[in-house]
């Protein structure tokens, strides 16, 4: 990733009363250094840690602190300051800062400022082990999230109560990579809708068992973002995963049974001029579910499965000149052969295999290996690499081969 991504982005670095504000100095420095304009709000307390006249130093920005500006008694524009910002950032953010954000309370110029940015809001937590698992923090942090705020989860370690755990603020050096990596890509998918499918399907048994598959919904996860950081507008339809989806913009439909992905699918596809099938999809069904659980009796258990609707095939039949299909092959021998049979028999454009032999590849692992094989039957193979760096890869053959 190019570490140009915050050339020319002016940005709002917000400080609060923590230790780690020490480490917002270097931030500073570090997001100077990549070419960005920064300017600091400091809360009241912030300037017990750190002086307002290092940073404006470093930022060569005077440094905003408080609602009156100097003794003629001029104010501080705060809706201007959120105005001005390309992306806002919190580091570090107390446990204080962020109830307070997520409750609206305006107290300090730099909640005025959070309350009236357009922009995209990062918060970088620090606060020790305790405060940080308390569920009401835990509350609050998904609250903002739910705001479209991006939370940079803490990092774990020694903390300045002396005890060890996670709460410390990242490292400025972690930060910027961080921010780099949200930034826009590209412009390549501007105006494309584009739909994804990730993770696995339950099928119910009863209502306490259900048969699944060991898909984490990474893959499908990291696509969506990706798209959204190359300008796709992007529908999610999401199996069961624990796996949050950090990129705000990325619209999220969740679905447990294949035959309730199979509907949703169906639906937004129409709507959509790019669709990637990751998930894995179950592609079989219990016949009947029981309302009830079904009770421990006899050595054996017969379950009748059904197959369930085929979502690829379904698409490749009502696909039409304008849009492009991209699916998935898991295979475990005849590997290529299967996935060009799968090619052409649900008229994709490409489609993605994933072998399972590959160790550190496939089914939940942060790392995959890919070959991507084109409707010529052209191939082409990646390394194992991680699945943020496969889904690039994807959506680079999407855009040379759709000429997006």
């Amino acid at each position: 990733m190019s570490h140009n991504m915050l050339k020319g982005k002016k940005i709002l670095l917000g400080i609060t009363g923590s230790i780690a504000a020490y480490k917002s100095a270097i931030l500073v420095r570090l997001l100077v250094k990549a070419g960005a304009e920064v300017k600091v709000i400091m809360s009241e307390s912030a300037g017990d840690f750190v002086t307002p006249l290092t940073l404006s130093t470093l930022s060569k920005h005077p440094v905003y602190h408080s609602f009156v500006l100097n003794e003629q008694g001029e104010w501080t524009n705060h809706v201007e300051l959120g105005l001005w910002a390309d992306l806002f950032i919190i580091a570090p953010a107390t446990a204080n800062t962020i109830a307070k954000m997520a409750n609206g309370i305006c107290d300090n110029l730099l909640l005025a400022t959070y309350l009236s940015a357009r922009c995209k809001v990062y918060v970088a937590p620090a606060m020790d082990l305790d405060m940080y698992a308390h569920p009401a923090t835990q509350n609050t942090l998904k609250t903002l999230q739910g705001f479209g705020n991006i939370i940079i989860p803490p990092a774990s370690g020694e903390l300045a109560s002396g005890l060890s755990g996670t709460g410390r603020m990242q490292e400025p050096e972690f930060i910027v990579a961080y921010l780099q990596n949200t930034q826009t890509v590209s412009t390549a998918l501007t105006g494309k809708k584009v739909l994804v499918t990730a993770g696995p399907t339950y099928e119910s048994i009863d209502p306490v068992r259900f048969i699944g598959n060991h898909s984490s919904g990474k893959m499908g996860i990291a696509l969506a973002e990706m798209l959204v950081r190359h300008g796709a507008e992007v529908t999610l339809i999401c199996g069961p995963t624990d796996i949050p989806v950090t990129e705000p913009q990325v619209k999220r439909i969740d679905v447990t049974s294949a035959e309730e992905m199979y509907q949703k699918t169906v639906k937004e596809f129409s709507k959509c001029t790019i669709a990637i099938m990751s998930a894995a999809v179950a592609d079989y069904t219990p016949e009947k579910v029981s309302i009830t659980k079904i009770k421990k009796s006899g050595d054996e258990l017969h379950l009748k499965l059904r197959k369930t609707k085929d979502i690829l095939a379904e698409l490749g039949t009502r696909k039409t000149k304008k849009q492009f299909l991209v699916g998935f092959a898991l295979e475990t021998n005849n590997e290529v052969e299967h996935a060009k049979q799968k090619l052409n028999k649900k008229n994709l454009d490409f489609i993605v295999l994933n072998s399972l032999k590959d160790s550190g590849a496939g089914f939940a692992h942060a790392t995959n290996k890919i070959s991507i094989i084109d409707k010529s039957g052209k191939i082409t193979r990646y390394g194992l690499k991680p699945k943020e760096e496969v889904a690039m890869d994807i959506i680079n053959k999407i855009i040379e081969l759709n000429h997006a």
